[in-house]
């Protein structure tokens, strides 16, 4: 029995407020950075839309998310994941549990939707400092989580 292929890919859920920006740029990074360990979905309490924004600095790095869509935690509140991670305050404190869930983690990423009546100059920055922070702190958490022992 090859125990690894039964471990991997594991399945994580990435819930914010809107699944506009922080979820879907996390989405992206985790099926591009960890695609051999981890398969992310992203949902959130309310389904905003892809902010363009998100998807121009996934862009910047070779990560395609035009395909992505927003939509609510209701759409995938049946299925089953090894991880839930909300990546914001509210969405944790309204987030529902998740009865198929293994487990649940808070990582919370400052919004950079507060950006989005900005010029590009100025809001571009905001996004690219929250795709960062994700890519350094959330990437290397899953990486190192112990389902991946």
């Amino acid at each position: 029995m090859n125990l690894l292929a039964e471990k991997h890919p594991r399945r994580v859920l990435v819930i914010c407020t809107g699944n506009s920006c922080r979820s879907q740029m996390a989405q992206g990074l985790i099926n591009h950075d960890l695609h051999n360990m981890w398969v992310a979905e992203s949902a959130g309490v309310i389904a905003s839309g892809v902010n363009p924004r998100a998807i121009q600095v996934l862009t910047e790095l070779g990560i395609d998310i035009t395909h992505h869509t927003s939509k609510t935690i209701d759409a995938v509140i049946d299925q089953p994941f090894d991880l839930v991670v909300t990546v914001c305050d509210y969405a944790k404190q309204v987030c529902p549990v998740f009865p198929r869930a293994e487990a649940t983690y808070h990582m919370p990423f400052t919004d950079p939707v507060f950006a989005t009546d900005l010029p590009d100059d100025l809001a571009l920055p905001a996004f690219r400092e929250v795709r960062d922070q994700i890519r350094q702190q959330l990437i290397p958490f899953l990486r190192d989580h112990p389902q991946n022992k």
